[in-house]
């Protein structure tokens, strides 16, 4: 059986719809933080290349952020490297971050940036080490002891968090027609090389550009109310709210918290999007719908309003 065309009265609603949402985004900056089964499905890739390529040719600039979690881990299993995780992050030594940077600046990198040029865009892979664009500091964890007792304070070796970001580097490709596919690698004052999480990453270089909006692909609808029910525009208000009502918990509290920190710093609107829906960025990006939850500042609209 072969697919029925669209009507045409379908393909212009949909030109149409999408219409206002390219007059507001010409020009602006969009960061994507891409991850989860977007980074792993073919269909899912394919698709995601293709929406960044055509979010370039009408006129924005994205910005791509990658993670590489698991494909960090089957690269440690196939060498006999255990990995210990603390506190959710990975110990990473001297060992294991060099197959940290070999797996994130290097293969995941270049397989993105090939897939986008391959659909017709300009890539190019970078990791904060280029240019030294992301300077970062060792991250400590504290955990808390018994009462009255200082928190314990955890060294997981070469893992950091972003201390500042340059952004002339990520500017030039910009205004030259490139596509920057940024891997979370940062380096210290003391020279050594961080491991940062593509999430924290994403949403301070997002601030640093002072993008129109932040992306954050995940594996999940969005930010699901009590019943299950998906939420779709949320204020920092709405936010502690679900976050003290247990509502918001696990997983889901780092990513909302940096949408909450780049919409705090200047960020028109973050959107956690489900990353395992196909051409998601290009739903959110140009539907009245979108595909996950908004969260916008104290002047920001509810949903996805056209200009």
């Amino acid at each position: 059986m072969t697919d029925q065309p669209t009507p045409p009265a379908q393909v212009a609603h949909v030109l149409t719809e999408a219409l206002p949402y390219i007059r507001r985004f010409h020009g602006r900056t969009i960061v994507v933080k891409y991850g989860g089964n977007a980074m792993t499905e073919t269909a899912l890739k394919e698709s995601f290349a293709r929406d960044v390529v055509l979010m370039k040719l009408v006129g924005f600039n994205p910005v791509i952020v990658h993670g590489g979690g698991p494909q960090i881990g089957k690269l440690l299993e196939r060498i006999g490297k255990e990995t210990e995780f603390i506190e959710g992050m990975r110990v990473t030594d001297s060992e294991t971050m060099d197959v940290v940077e070999m797996v994130l600046g290097g293969l995941v990198n270049k397989e993105i940036v090939s897939l986008i040029n391959r659909h017709g865009g300009r890539a190019v892979g970078l990791t904060g080490k280029d240019g030294g664009f992301i300077h970062a500091r060792k991250l400590h964890i504290q955990r808390p002891t018994e009462a009255e007792r200082e928190p314990e304070i955890i060294d997981i070796g070469h893992v950091g968090e972003v201390a500042g970001i340059d952004p002339a580097l990520v500017s030039l490709l910009d205004g030259e027609d490139f596509i920057p596919v940024v891997a979370p690698i940062g380096v210290g004052d003391d020279g050594h090389t961080y491991n940062i999480n593509a999430d924290l990453v994403a949403g301070r270089l997002a601030e640093t550009l002072q993008a129109e909006k932040l992306i954050l692909m995940t594996n999940t609808p969005g930010i699901l109310d009590a019943t299950g029910q998906l939420l779709t525009g949320l204020d920092a208000t709405d936010v502690e709210r679900l976050i003290a009502d247990g509502t918001i918990a696990g997983g889901m509290l780092p990513k909302v918290r940096c949408a909450l920190e780049a919409v705090a710093g200047g960020v028109n609107a973050a959107t956690i999007v489900d990353g395992r829906v196909e051409h998601a960025v290009l739903l959110e990006l140009f539907t009245d719908s979108g595909v996950g939850t908004l969260i916008h500042g104290p002047g920001g609209a509810a949903a996805h309003p056209p200009a």
